[in-house]
């Protein structure tokens, strides 16, 4: 077990209010985050994932709470591109997406990382299971990751927004700073 945290940065007027604490293990992650909206309202986000031993989800269960408002999202996997809800609602939307990428948190950045084990100079194409918060909406989402040095990653989204993204990772793949959005915080 080992313990991740991260700061956003991303709210004018709000940078580095709030805090995300992630725990990791070999198969999941449990999360809880505090951040403001670009707006300024306070939201809490908690989070567990699980994946099985390559590395592809296959169990996503996701709570926000905002003011008196509760909101909650439980997917699952089969690890080969089919999704579906907590309840069985099978989810075509999700069709062919292995990994999922959930906003805001930098840590479902390494998911991809982990699992396609890129060469220093390969890049590859992604189709995400993208959920936003603290709406907890889910698409589908076309992103790049491109290893540019031995511990440096290119993150592209291909949406057509042209966003992309160098990332710093730690020795576990891990991202350290997300240029403009979150900060590693050093803890022991």
């Amino acid at each position: 077990m080992r313990h991740v945290c991260w700061t956003p940065t991303w709210s004018p007027g709000f940078e580095s209010v709030g805090l995300e604490h992630v725990l990791l293990n070999d198969r999941g992650a449990d999360s809880v985050l505090l951040a403001c909206t670009e707006d300024g309202v306070p939201f809490r986000l908690a989070y567990t994932l699980t994946w099985d031993d390559v590395g592809r989800i296959r169990g996503a269960s996701l709570e926000v709470r905002q003011g008196l408002d509760r909101r909650e999202l439980k997917l699952r996997s089969d690890g080969k591109g089919q999704w579906q809800t907590g309840d069985g609602h099978i989810l075509n939307k999700l069709a062919g997406c292995i990994d999922i990428d959930i906003w805001p948190t930098p840590l479902t950045n390494s998911l991809p990382i982990w699992r396609s084990q890129l060469e220093v100079g390969e890049r590859r194409e992604f189709r995400m299971a993208w959920i936003s918060a603290p709406e907890l909406t889910c698409e589908a989402k076309p992103q790049a990751y491109t290893r540019l040095a031995d511990r440096l990653y290119l993150f592209e989204s291909l949406d057509g927004s042209g966003f992309e993204a160098r990332l710093p990772v730690d020795a576990h793949d891990l991202v350290i700073d997300y240029p403009d959005l979150f900060r590693r915080v050093n803890t022991r």
